[in-house]
């Protein structure tokens, strides 16, 4: 079934593309310093080229910066794909493809992309973090702190009720991000020997604005056929949902902004008779990641890993 942008979709980009800088590793924030540094790009050797073109109106180059200990990358305008490979003992046959949020602006490449996917390889499970394509921010980090102020100026209630009503927020086309998730299920397909993966179990796992991505290719792509889906701290609005649609992991904190007491996606998928797992945790913030200490939203991951074998997605074939 083909929709246009989701609910979900919408929901998690304005929301997150409005709180995205606040939000991103809030866990850490006692621990880390909040102030964005600049980075140099890190080696990604095993980073492959998808081939799925630039970025119209795009006036810089892929950039790099570091805030809360964690590398950011931004402006990118070609994608990859990176691959973890589990030991071949250990090897299993699924595939998951690992998408880092960010609000569509900048991936947070470590916290919600490499990390994870080095822990889904230690466990059998071979995972692939896509790099995919976002929206234009300022070439200078200063430029970029600058429109993160406005943005929290646009959703930051005002004293004054005679202040003009904040700016729309921005809703993002996922044509682009689409593409990219497409050209990543396809490479697997074609290299799926190479790779040990059996194409019956390729699922997609995301955060937050990698969540919303998940989301829309489940919903929207012609092409990818996925075993399952692990949108993790997105957007939880109602959907349509097809008949072919996999089963769902999902997990957020009660204080994440996205939440807001709504479970309309959960519904959708029960209402639907597709397989759905949801946790809801007393508290984790937003952009846990794998998890920090001190928080309930630390124990998800190998949640999700007892999911999936229960769901027979790890059993070797």
């Amino acid at each position: 079934m083909k929709t246009n942008l989701t609910s979900l979709t919408r929901r998690a980009l304005t929301a997150i593309a409005s709180l995205s800088l606040l939000s991103v590793w809030v866990a850490t924030a006692s621990a880390q310093d909040g102030t964005i540094y600049p980075l140099d790009a890190p080696d990604e050797p095993n980073a492959i080229l998808l081939g799925t073109g630039g970025v119209e109106n795009q006036p810089a180059s892929e950039s790099w910066f570091r805030q809360w200990g964690e590398p950011m990358a931004r402006n990118v305008t070609t994608a990859t794909l990176t691959p973890f490979l589990p030991d071949p003992d250990k090897a299993n046959g699924a595939a998951v493809i690992v998408t880092p949020g960010g609000g569509f602006r900048w991936l947070s490449m470590n916290n919600e992309g490499w990390k994870v996917a080095q822990a889904l390889a230690d466990r059998g499970v071979a995972a692939f973090v896509l790099k995919y394509r976002l929206q234009p921010t300022p070439p200078t980090l200063e430029g970029l702190k600058e429109s993160m102020n406005r943005t929290f100026a646009s959703v930051t209630p005002s004293d004054d009720e005679n202040a003009p009503p904040p700016p729309p927020r921005p809703r993002w086309d996922l044509s682009n991000q689409l593409e990219d998730a497409e050209a990543a299920y396809a490479m697997i397909l074609d290299r799926a020997d190479e790779w040990g993966v059996d194409t019956d179990r390729i699922g997609m796992i995301g955060f937050s604005a990698g969540a919303g991505l998940t989301m829309h290719s489940t919903l929207n792509s012609e092409t990818m056929k996925l075993a399952f889906i692990g949108p993790i701290y997105g957007g939880m609005g109602p959907q349509e949902v097809p008949e072919d649609a996999p089963p769902m992991f999902a997990a957020i904190a009660s204080d994440d902004f996205l939440f807001n007491g709504e479970f309309g996606v959960i519904k959708s998928w029960y209402n639907a008779g597709i397989p759905v797992e949801f946790h809801l945790y007393q508290n984790g913030g937003h952009g846990f990641g794998l998890g920090y200490p001190g928080n309930t939203a630390n124990g998800w991951f190998p949640v999700f890993m007892h999911w999936l074998d229960e769901n027979d997605f790890l059993e070797a074939k």
